[in-house]
């Protein structure tokens, strides 16, 4: 059991994200030190003692401008071995958005399972704990580590927003696909008990042939007259939920609300999400939104916040209390009263 006050630290590309979360806790985030050389290699160190204590590396991995996600990975693995070699008494990464998280199978053949990969570079780097945010396949996820590994889940947030946002007697939860269809309803069920009403569900079933979508889209629920929220574990291109969307519509949904812990947006998300007819995207900030730069596709958009939640995790973790306990708490407060 940790007997000091953690340490907490990101790459420089996320410091204003660790910020929030050190000042939840009322913390400084440590101090590192940066240095790149002109032949392209870097090198990070961390500039106070770290021996024998509790480090938590809030990183989510991810390209951004300055930075490919390669580049990142390798950062984050470099500043690992780096504590460990200080003598860090428990490291831990804390997470949120994780890259090759849906290449966690083979498609074709010799197909590379990159989720699994990047799980054995963390452990081989000397990692002792990983704790990310509704990652793509939480199964894959758990099985591609052998140190102890948390994938945390962010319903709480989108119930409190959406269950403001709009009229709670037409509401209905609808997965894009059938591969998100526990996810759905897991979120489903938990805005019911909040509202103390019946949300209706959905799901769109999608065909698809060497990766690409083919096909009409069929829409499986009663979603006429209803608001469908959209709900989905990220949006990358933005073609899953356009296509979802538009077929929830043809059979009569009042309106689509598209959700995602995860707002990748890869570049064509700008002229896909633009013009598509979603009255609102919200996402977390797990992945700063920088791609999507489309004025039409940025007035859409609301990005919930998790430092807070990230910064009770660690706090937690810290004390070496249940996560189970946490996530409890979360889901079962301000319930409607019955």
């Amino acid at each position: 059991m940790a007997t000091s006050a953690p340490l907490i630290c990101s790459l420089d590309t996320d410091q204003a994200f660790v910020a929030q979360v050190s000042s939840h806790l009322g913390l400084q985030s440590m101090e590192l030190e940066e240095r790149d050389f002109g032949d392209g290699e870097n090198k990070i160190r961390p500039l106070c003692s770290v021996r024998d204590r509790d480090v938590y590396l809030v990183q989510s991995i991810y390209s951004d401008a300055g930075l490919s996600v390669n580049d990142k990975l390798v950062r984050v693995l470099f500043l690992i071995g780096a504590l460990r070699d200080a003598s860090a008494g428990r490291i831990t990464l804390v997470a949120p958005y994780i890259c090759y998280s849906r290449k966690d199978r083979r498609a074709q053949l010799r197909d590379p399972v990159a989720s699994r990969y990047v799980s054995q570079l963390l452990e081989c780097m000397g990692i002792d704990r990983v704790v990310t945010l509704d990652v793509h396949n939480e199964a894959a996820f758990q099985n591609s580590f052998r140190c102890p590994s948390e994938t945390l889940h962010t319903q709480r947030l989108f119930v409190d927003h959406f269950s403001a946002l709009l009229p709670p007697n037409r509401l209905c939860v609808a997965s894009p696909d059938i591969g998100g269809v526990k996810r759905a309803e897991s979120f489903r069920a938990q805005l019911s008990r909040f509202i103390g009403l019946a949300v209706g569900q959905a799901f769109v079933d999608k065909q698809r042939s060497n990766g690409q979508v083919r096909g009409e889209a069929t829409v499986v629920g009663d979603v006429r007259g209803q608001d469908i929220i959209l709900y989905d574990d990220m949006i990358a291109s933005g073609t899953t939920v356009v296509r979802a969307a538009e077929a929830l519509l043809s059979q009569g949904a009042r309106s689509v609300h598209a959700a995602a812990t995860h707002g990748v947006f890869a570049e064509e998300a700008n002229s896909a999400l633009a013009s598509a007819p979603i009255s609102s995207i919200t996402v977390t900030d797990s992945v700063p939104p920088w791609r999507l730069v489309d004025e039409k596709a940025r007035a859409k958009l609301t990005v919930l916040g998790v430092a807070p939640f990230i910064g009770d995790v660690v706090s937690r973790l810290n004390r070496s209390e249940s996560l189970a306990e946490l996530m409890d708490e979360l889901n079962n407060a301000h319930r409607h009263s019955e």
